[in-house]
């Protein structure tokens, strides 16, 4: 007992010599955006920003502008910047795990957003849940056409955890409406508007009958309702799209397209900040965070468009 107590002394007397024990402070932190071209990444990029703004947190962010090796060298260049932790918005799925790779190799913790590395995750993975949401949107322009008639698909980026769940989710609404018959899907390469226009002006005039068009983001429905007002068929044709991307949202509250689901790209750039605190601190979170996207039409986009979640 009285060995015991002397080693409880001497510990105890050790740790008032060395003071308290303080975690790691996230100090400098690496973003890697896949494309700031489009608006969903620009509000995840400002979000993250004005969130490390706050907490006094040096950010240092880089566009792959849609392409993957691009983005690898400039991790690669991150981590000689001595950052202490990776927000990682993957520009592709062919090489999105090599990053991951790196930044763990190097003891730097990351938080992928949006898109996740097949076979390679990050230490947590925020993102909307897209299988549902895109349920929620498919439902809804099934249901406005009427239950019947030919549908399209525009996908986005293929391979990317987004275009994988979209697809999942209009699948599973699709089960419920057998008159319905999807006669052309394509992929895009960088989820665009004018992607979305030239796919659109090439499957109308292949399918000129078409009544439906899912187009897996807001940016490739926008392209899409640009094409079919230069077609200018006889017939309606319901638009949905997939983000709540500002300038979208304006579109559909003067009925340029139907429906979106509206993402909250503000919370998810202030969570992956907190989240990127915690890890750097040596906190456990969860590996996969899924937040929820709202069903946006024009009877309440309004609210969307004065305050973006």
């Amino acid at each position: 007992m009285k060995i015991a107590r002397t080693m409880f002394a001497s510990a105890a007397l050790l740790g008032l010599m060395l003071g308290p024990v303080h975690a790691a402070e996230l100090k400098k932190l690496g973003l890697a955006v896949a494309n700031l071209q489009a608006n969903f990444f620009n509000q995840i990029k400002q979000s993250v920003e004005a969130e490390a703004k706050k907490r006094g947190i040096e950010v240092i962010t880089v566009d792959a502008k849609g392409d993957g090796p691009t983005q690898v060298n400039q991790i690669q260049d991150l981590l000689t910047q001595k950052i202490d932790a990776l927000i990682y918005i993957p520009a592709g799925a062919a090489a999105a795990t090599v990053p991951v790779k790196l930044a763990k190799n190097a003891g730097i913790p990351v938080v992928n957003v949006d898109r996740n590395a097949e076979g390679a995750p990050g230490d947590t993975f925020l993102a909307t849940d897209s299988v549902a949401s895109a349920k929620a949107v498919c439902d809804y322009i099934l249901k406005e056409a009427g239950g019947k008639g030919k549908m399209v698909i525009i996908h986005g980026q293929k391979g990317t955890t987004p275009e994988v769940d979209r697809s999942k989710g209009c699948a599973e609404s699709l089960k419920a409406y057998p008159d319905v018959k999807v006669v052309a899907e394509q992929f895009s390469n960088i989820w665009s508007q004018d992607e979305g226009f030239q796919i659109m002006q090439n499957m109308l005039q292949a399918n000129p009958d078409v009544s439906i068009v899912f187009a897996q983001a807001d940016g490739l429905a926008l392209g899409a309702a640009q094409a079919i007002k230069v077609a200018n068929p006889s017939q309606k044709i319901v638009v949905g799209g997939f983000d709540g991307d500002t300038a979208a949202l304006e579109a559909l509250s003067k009925g340029v397209f139907n429906v979106t689901a509206t993402q909250q790209t503000q919370k998810m750039g202030r969570d992956a900040v907190e989240n990127a605190a915690k890890l750097v601190a040596g906190e456990k979170v969860p590996p996969v965070q899924l937040l929820d996207a709202t069903l946006t039409t024009k009877e309440n986009v309004a609210g969307f468009i004065a305050n973006h979640p």
